[in-house]
């Protein structure tokens, strides 16, 4: 059956680790009935995290896709909701990247306490890449050293955002040490105390929803004799609302609610949203709601917010894609009537077989069908279609899918993250997902030789599941190496081998994964002259390559394979045979391929980035030249530009490390002697707050130092910033052999 598109939202909880992403998610289910126990973290029993490894240690490692339903309550209306709950670890960052990429919005959560951290910057300026409405949700009230205006105040600063809170709590801390804890919010819309009790007297959910006036809240058996606070209450709940009408007067052309607001009537409600949503459509602002997932508080506000302000699939654009024959840009409406598009946004590996999941931007996917993959140019054959509640093993079978539903399918074979399945007779190629390139290595090897080639097959399998995984053999030691986003990425890797594909393995000690670039311009000539016989090659290609150096400071956006441009000069001449223009192009194009090919490994085996290459001239013979001889021509003038011109760069992080004020000497004295570069020093509370720049070879060790210093009480995130030149004697000695 078709859902009302109108009344679909397809949405993403994101954050940093630890700010209460999967429990928000957890009470987001709960209260809609998707699931009828409350499950905790701690316990590992979030209906979410049902990996084994995301229950063992609490984190959340794989995005989960669970469809719920939620009636919101101005008009009695029933949303279907398509929530993907993120991972946090910097290590799994490409979980959120896929998810943001076909998600129509996106929940923000944010600590109380910490405010912004490293990871909520990270998530924010993906949500910024791919244009996503937000909602903000600013968790964790009931702790101690919450401070809400704090924590709107860094959004607007340290992102750039402009919230706008529609809810504000009702004290702050817990009963242990606040005189005022946590224990409701303010609709400041409706100007109503909301609090939220246990669905039965041993039970303390927080299900149901009671409302009070604020003015009337003095009566409120909570309340009562506690007048200071009510006047606490009612001021910050007014300053707030100002502000919010302020906002929302400023796009107010028919006078929907300004005068009324003015002259101190009560705006009708249905235009106050539908302002609201008018803004952050345009990602103009951002409301702000407030809670305590451990205490139960505030998520119904949360969900009625979801599915007043944030889009449907009609409220964004229509996708854009070109046309994989005739190269012009195509156009599809989230209509079924339109032809199929689909993006494969992630593939679910298991021993059984491969689950995909895709975002279906128009037209109607039937089970049993035979879409087509065009980067490809394959038929793909869909045999089932399911709504997946987390667990993959947990779905409902669906004879088909329609525009704007987020499904998972079995049956395609070829197609990978980021492919496109379409109407075979209306071909369109979306735009592919970008993800970041691997930091660190470790060597792993079969306990048994016999395990070898199923070792090769499952890591293939796991490659195509996660585009930041990589493997390859080392050409020189015969080692087979792992690449990934972390060390803890590679060790969540090597125990799925172990607990699902049941191999034996053993995996070295990680290492950094290094980059090379230029170090100076240069101009060369290339070649292939080989004579055999009657038959032989000829290829020769003048080049010029120049580094082009991201800059400094700056975060790393563009991919490994983004960073290498080549061109041909506009007055190349190809010297020595008369030959078509056809042919000309297709050895350039074969000299490229070289190019490319070569710079994947540099001096000393490590890929070549930020480099320039300008094809200057070239000369064939009419008898032995082919494209065989300019790609070889092409990987020589590659190794040529290199020979003693290498500059190696290495991984940079960046650090944020939160440490009580006492331990800030010993903590930043430990990151100097790391080669980090320390970026300000930010204080949060009684907390110091260090953003740093370090080497990620220095930083292996980092977690057991930090808690050493600071006798358990600071922690870090980290993650992937730049790459920047190492230390000269780090090159020398690789290039002698004494560092490999």
């Amino acid at each position: 059956m078709s859902v009302d598109i109108a009344k679909l939202r397809n949405i993403g909880v994101i954050a940093h680790i630890d700010a209460g992403k999967t429990t928000t998610t957890e009470h987001l289910l709960y209260y809609s009935g998707a699931v009828h126990r409350l499950g905790t973290v701690d316990e590992g029993t979030t209906e979410t995290d049902w990996m084994k490894e995301e229950q063992e240690r609490g984190i959340t490692i794989q995005s989960a896709c669970v469809p719920f339903q939620w009636k919101e309550p101005l008009h009695n209306q029933t949303f279907t909701i398509n929530l993907i709950d993120t991972p946090g670890h910097v290590d799994f960052t490409a979980e959120v990247e896929r998810a943001l990429r076909v998600l129509d919005g996106a929940v923000v959560v944010f600590d109380a306490q910490k405010g912004v951290e490293a990871q909520s910057e990270t998530v924010w300026h993906q949500a910024d890449r791919y244009h996503v409405p937000r909602l903000i949700f600013i968790n964790k009230m009931d702790i101690v050293g919450a401070d809400f205006e704090n924590a709107v105040e860094e959004v607007a600063k340290r992102l750039q955002g402009r919230p706008v809170p529609v809810t504000v709590p009702i004290g702050s801390g817990s009963a242990k040490d606040s005189p005022t804890p946590f224990a409701g919010i303010v609709d400041i819309i409706r100007m109503e105390a909301c609090f939220f009790a246990g669905s039965s007297p041993d039970r303390q959910d927080g299900k149901v929803v009671k409302r009070a006036p604020l003015v009337e809240l003095a009566s409120y058996p909570p309340f009562q004799k506690r007048a200071a606070e009510i006047d606490k209450i009612v001021s910050l709940a007014q300053r707030w609302r100002d502000k919010l009408f302020d906002v929302i007067s400023e796009v107010d052309e028919q006078d929907e609610i300004t005068s009324a607001y003015l002259s101190g009537e009560i705006p009708p409600i249905e235009a106050v949203h539908k302002l609201l949503r008018k803004r952050t459509l345009k990602n103009e602002i951002q409301p702000v709601f407030c809670g305590s997932g451990r205490e139960h508080i505030g998520v119904q506000l949360l969900l009625d917010g979801i599915c007043w302000y944030l889009p449907s699939p009609l409220d964004v654009p229509p996708v854009k894609g070109k046309n994989p024959k005739k190269g012009t840009e195509e156009i599809r409406k989230p209509d079924p009537k339109d032809p199929l598009a689909a993006l494969v946004f992630k593939l679910q590996a298991d021993p059984h077989g491969e689950l995909y999941y895709l975002r279906i931007y128009s037209g109607v996917l039937k089970a049993g069908s035979r879409p087509l993959n065009p980067g490809k140019n394959i038929k793909e054959f869909v045999t089932k279609i399911y709504h997946v509640h987390a667990d993959p093993n947990s779905k409902d079978s669906l004879d088909m899918a329609y525009a704007g539903d987020i499904v998972a399918v079995i049956g395609p074979k070829a197609s990978v993250t980021g492919d496109t399945l379409c109407d075979p007779q209306h071909p369109i190629l979306l735009e592919p997902i970008k993800f970041a390139e691997s930091v660190v290595s470790m060597s792993i090897e079969p306990e048994s030789s016999a395990d070898r080639q199923k070792l090769e097959q499952v890591l293939t399998l796991l490659t195509r599941e996660d585009p930041t995984f990589r493997w390859h053999i080392d050409p020189d030691t015969g080692q087979t190496l792992i690449s990934g986003m972390g060390v803890l990425h590679l060790e969540i890797k090597a125990n799925r081998l172990r607990d699902d594909f049941r191999l034996k393995v053993r995996v070295g000690k990680p290492r950094v994964t290094y980059r090379e670039t230029l170090k100076k311009q240069i101009r060369v000539q290339g070649e292939c002259i080989r004579q055999s016989g009657t038959a032989g090659l000829f290829g020769r290609i003048m080049a010029e390559f120049e580094p082009v150096p991201q800059p400094i400071g700056q975060k790393r956006e563009r991919s490994d394979a983004e960073s290498i441009a080549v061109q041909v000069a506009p007055d190349f001449r190809m010297a020595g045979a008369a030959l078509p223009e056809e042919t000309v192009q297709l050895f350039l194009a074969a000299a490229e391929q070289g190019i490319r090919g070569a710079l994947q490994s540099g001096e000393i085996g490590y890929p070549v980035i930020d480099v320039k290459v300008t094809l200057l001239s070239g000369e064939a013979n009419a008898e032995m030249s082919n494209d065989v001889a300019f790609q070889a021509a092409g990987a020589d003038a590659v190794h040529q530009a290199l020979k003693d011109n290498i500059i190696l760069l290495e991984p940079v992080m960046r650090l944020e490390v939160t440490v009580p004020e006492e331990y800030l000497g010993p903590v930043s004295a430990d990151l100097n002697f790391r080669r980090a570069e320390i970026l300000q020093v930010l204080t949060r509370g009684n907390l110091r707050v260090i953003e740093a720049l370090v080497p990620l070879a220095k930083m292996f060790d980092y977690s057991d130092k930090v808690r050493s210093l600071s006798q358990g009480r600071a922690n870090y995130t980290m993650e992937p910033h730049s790459y920047l030149p190492a230390p000269e004697e780090l090159l020398r000695g690789m290039l002698s052999g004494e560092f490999l």
